[in-house]
């Protein structure tokens, strides 16, 4: 039942059906926002030491060293 599941001519009616519900403008954004929920997923599975830093260099948490 399954054997056909990924053929190239249902991945295309798929691709189809996808770009018709979100848009060729949204697209992007989806992927981008799926690859940030992803690289979450696997940094917080993996037990990764800068889980509360941002992509950017920046934290999460307050400087702490600013303060007198």
């Amino acid at each position: 039942m399954t054997t056909g599941l990924f053929q190239p001519s249902h991945l295309l009616v798929l691709l189809v059906v996808v770009l018709v519900i979100f848009g060729p403008r949204r697209l992007p954004e989806l992927g981008r926002s799926f690859g940030q929920g992803f690289r979450a997923l696997k940094s917080g599975l993996d037990g990764d030491p800068d889980e509360g830093h941002k992509p950017d260099g920046r934290s999460d948490q307050p400087d702490r060293s600013a303060r007198s």
